[in-house]
């Protein structure tokens, strides 16, 4: 396959935040997928104090051209001052998966309407 993949993870304060960040990723086809784990435990350095927080953690798959959309509209999305955004490459997968990623994630037409499932809730 010539095309490239890659994993994007970002982590944001809210599970709210990350729901809508990959939806919206999905929605644009920027990710054939995108998951949401946690809340996860972060401790990090910020402006010269250690701090702690509980976040979640988006997982994007998406191929490796579309990396700068996806990290545009993550920064975008995104209520942090600097946000996580590191794609990490990916080196072998299926293929039968890796095809499903290069289809949905093609530029082109936009879906019309894309349902959100917590308009159902």
């Amino acid at each position: 396959m010539a095309h490239s993949f890659v994993q994007v993870t970002t982590t944001t304060d809210s599970r709210a935040e990350a729901a809508e960040l990959a939806r919206s990723a999905v929605a644009e086809r920027l990710a054939a997928c995108a998951q949401l784990v946690g809340p996860i435990a972060s401790t990090y350095w910020w402006e010269g104090e250690i701090e702690s927080a509980e976040e979640w953690m988006v997982l994007f798959k998406t191929s490796a051209d579309r990396f700068d959309e996806l990290a545009s509209l993550i920064t975008d999305g995104h209520s942090y001052d600097t946000p996580e955004i590191i794609a990490t490459p990916v080196v072998a997968g299926s293929m039968d998966y890796l095809a499903w990623i290069t289809e949905q994630t093609e530029a082109g037409e936009r879906d019309e309407a894309v349902e959100d499932p917590e308009d159902d809730a």
